[in-house]
């Protein structure tokens, strides 16, 4: 698969096989993603790789934490759109397609509230990778260069014919993942990444969301 293709076949991936991933498969996609562009090669990025009892226990907590009505404590800029914004109607869209194909309808907020779930539970994905920065580095400042590390571990996965799932859902409750895993109060937990082997015949991940066009989102300068 070439950068092209990779780029244009990466889609999020919201229903993963049982088959676990192998630590070595994950070391050569960090390895890979460590390639990523960073300011002045300051390479901001830790991660935590978590798997099996210790990921189980944090799915199981951060759900009952969730029912409970506890109030998530991200410790990253939390994504937001105005109301009337272009950025919501696409957000609404992508929903809407989601619980569509899942077969939830808008008043059930049973399968709503379960479908929720499934984000604190990294989507059941054998595999969660969560992103850190020191917290030496201002919040702000090495945003950028994890997204870039986000992005390129997620096309690097595809090499291995691993599929992933960027959400914030699976750090909203930190504490639960220090307890668990031991990351330290020094470092900032950014965002979580699901990983596994994609299950095709899980039905959200038939979702094709849209991209804008080039040509509404592009002015140019100086071209003939």
């Amino acid at each position: 698969m070439d950068i092209v293709e990779a780029i244009r076949e990466r889609k999020s991936v919201r229903g993963f096989k049982p088959e676990p991933v192998s630590r070595e498969v994950i070391e050569e996609i960090l390895d890979i993603a460590g390639q990523a562009p960073s300011a002045m090669n300051i390479q901001p990025w830790e991660f935590t790789v978590i798997t099996g009892d210790i990921l189980e226990n944090i799915r199981k907590a951060n759900v009952e934490l969730l029912n409970s009505g506890a109030k998530p404590q991200p410790e990253h800029e939390v994504v937001g759109w105005p109301s009337e914004s272009v950025y919501r109607k696409r957000q609404v869209e992508l929903g809407k397609q989601i619980f569509q194909i899942m077969e939830i309808p808008r008043e059930d907020k049973e399968k709503r509230a379960r479908w929720l779930e499934r984000g604190f539970r990294y989507f059941d994905a054998p595999v969660a990778i969560i992103i850190l920065a020191d917290r030496a580095l201002t919040e702000s400042t090495p945003l950028l260069d994890i997204g870039a590390v986000m992005q390129t571990i997620c096309l690097a996965a595809l090499h291995y014919g691993i599929a992933t799932c960027i959400e914030d859902q699976g750090v909203m409750y930190p504490g639960v993942l220090r307890r668990f895993a031991g990351i330290p109060e020094s470092k900032r937990i950014i965002i979580s990444i699901a990983v596994g082997y994609p299950d095709w015949d899980f039905p959200a991940n038939k979702v094709e969301s849209s991209r804008e066009s080039v040509d509404n989102i592009t002015t140019w300068c100086g071209f003939e």
